[in-house]
């Protein structure tokens, strides 16, 4: 509830306001008059009516109630309503009279009497009423608001802007949180920078490197067999030097023969083992075999047969001797081989003795074991796989050896071999260094040469071997030129037709397989059909070890010159 301004007390200098000037709102702003101390009465539009009720009384009497039906009686008072609190509080129930409450001060202050104090210099905010003539009266002042309260200050609210001693302080830490988010967002565009750069060499160097690749003819299903990828250059075109080594064996006769290729074009090395049944064309025309060859030709002539059925250039011959292999694997400090079978110890009297190289992966051999695996072929194997170790053992040694041509040229001297011409040390110990080279790189394999049973190349053998790797054009001498000889084995000994084969085509005849006899038998014979052929069967009698009486005329298998029976008198050779 708001007090009233009597407007006319105020003109007969009873009002305790004073006009000071106006609010930010328009609105009037007076003040309390320090002289005068007498308080004022409230302006009651109620009692000057007789209506009987102030709400602004705050004594204990008060006037009696309004008859609004004429009835004359007066009736009782009826105890008004002191927001102040200064009467005694209602007593709904009719329990009578109570003890009196404490004042219900809603501003917080404990109240004395029904009457406030005026606070002299106060400074009220009174907005204009109408009174009842119409006239515009100020408001009284609210009570002051207690400590610790919010001021109330009735409808309407002022509001001060308060000085901020932290105003400043707050000023440097929002500028610090600014600097500190600029220096984030830097480290991150630098870290973003950072890692496109990174990104972008990274790809670069992946670019690069398949593209290395490449051209090296290193990336998988890109490569052929005969050639790598960018290069160019036809398979007859490249460059290749070729050295065709043989293996003599010292403590065991026997030879193994293979071709040593550098490509220089592609970059790779190549050791094409070549098998002892090979089919070769003599000078006079005849056919003979490449282990026949080695033996009575020599190695001029066994280089020229060989060019002339592979189709290439060979450059030169090493001869290779089982101690100089020996020696040339001490040299270059033992090999690693992977070796594929137990090879007993050659030296050793008695069988069933320890092995001297073990079967394994990664297995050290000495110059002793390399020799011992190189040249060994177990019982009813093929010449192939003994072929094929000797191989690995020449891969081994390209491994171990220098690729620093006057290193390795010093490693041939000192092996102090008398080469045949026109290989010379310097020549032999640079190739074997550019192989070394290919080999530690892992640009180096090892191929063997197919050949039929009758020693002559087939046209796929032609294609992998002879034209991809040699580079050459395969032409095997007319198989109808060499004396056709079918062998029986009647031993009991399944290895015998084996051997027998390899020492037939060793010499110069083609073999063809006549399966195994239904029984043993004790004598061996030798049977041709046309008396032109006698000649042609003592020579297989005396090849094979076989008396001379073994040779006689009879029937041969169908599609051969002369037929072998082989008995329990067949001695086959060591090998």
């Amino acid at each position: 509830m708001n007090d009233r301004y009597d407007a006319d007390d105020a003109a007969q200098g009873a009002a305790p306001y004073e006009l000071v000037g106006y609010d930010e709102y328009g609105q009037p702003v007076y003040r309390q008059i320090p002289a005068q101390q007498t308080p004022q009465q409230a302006y009651d539009p109620y009692a000057q009516q007789g209506y009987g009720y102030d709400p602004y009384a705050t004594g204990p009497q008060q006037p009696q109630s309004y008859d609004a039906y004429g009835t004359g009686r007066q009736q009782p008072a009826t105890p008004s309503y002191d927001p102040y609190g200064s009467q005694a509080p209602y007593d709904a129930y009719g329990a009578g009279a109570q003890e009196p409450a404490a004042p219900y001060d809603p501003y917080g202050q404990a109240a004395t009497s029904g009457q406030h104090p005026r606070v002299a210099e106060q400074t009220a905010y009174i907005p204009q009423q109408a009174g009842p003539g119409g006239t515009t009266a100020p408001r009284e002042p609210e009570p002051p608001a207690a400590p610790g309260e919010p001021d109330g200050g009735g409808d309407q609210f002022a509001f001060v802007e308060e000085p901020d001693g932290d105003s400043e302080d707050v000023i440097d830490w929002l500028a610090f949180t600014e600097n500190r988010t600029e220096r984030r967002e830097e480290a991150r565009r630098r870290a973003r920078s950072r890692i496109t750069a990174l990104v972008v060499v990274l790809a670069l160097v992946a670019v690069g490197g398949l593209g290395y690749l490449w051209y090296a003819g290193k990336l998988p299903g890109l490569s052929s067999s005969g050639s790598k990828p960018g290069t160019a250059t036809p398979v007859g075109a490249q460059k290749r030097d070729v050295i065709v080594v043989h293996l003599h064996n010292t403590g065991k006769s026997g030879t193994s023969t293979a071709l040593l290729v550098d490509n220089t074009t592609t970059k790779q090395g190549t050791t094409v083992l070549l098998p002892n049944s090979l089919a070769l064309s003599g000078d006079d025309g005849s056919t003979t075999t490449l282990a026949k060859s080695v033996d009575d030709d020599g190695a001029s002539g066994t280089r020229d047969q060989l060019d002339t059925v592979l189709g290439t250039s060979i450059q030169g011959t090493w001869r290779l001797d089982t101690p100089y292999l020996q020696n040339l694997v001490d040299l270059v400090g033992n090999i690693d081989v992977d070796t594929d079978t137990d090879v007993p110890d050659p030296d050793a009297r008695k069988k069933g003795s320890a092995a001297l190289v073990h079967r394994g992966k990664a297995q050290t051999l000495s110059g002793k074991m390399a020799v011992a695996y190189a040249t060994y072929r177990a019982s009813g194997e093929s010449q192939n796989a003994q072929l094929e170790r000797f191989g690995q053992v020449m891969q081994g040694v390209l491994r171990k050896l220098s690729s620093e041509p006057a290193s390795a040229t010093t490693t041939v001297q000192t092996l102090a071999q008398i080469l045949d011409p026109p290989l010379t040390d310097k020549d032999l110990g640079s190739f074997l260094a550019g192989l070394a080279d290919l080999a530690k790189g892992g640009d180096y394999r090892t191929a063997l040469l197919p050949v039929q049973s009758d020693g002559t190349l087939s046209a796929a053998t032609g294609d992998s071997v002879v034209k991809n790797i040699l580079g050459g054009t395969a032409k095997s001498p007319d198989a109808g030129s060499a004396v056709r000889v079918s062998v029986q084995n009647a031993t009991g000994v399944k290895d015998d037709t084996e051997k027998a084969r390899v020492v037939l085509l060793n010499g110069g005849f083609t073999f063809l397989e006549g399966g195994s006899a239904a029984g043993a038998r004790t004598t061996s014979q030798v049977l041709y059909a046309d008396a032109a052929d006698k000649a042609d069967a003592a020579e297989v009698a005396k090849t094979l070890g076989l008396p001379a009486g073994s040779v006689a005329k009879g029937t041969v298998s169908s599609g051969a010159d002369v037929s072998v029976v082989l008995g329990a008198d067949y001695r086959p050779a060591s090998s």
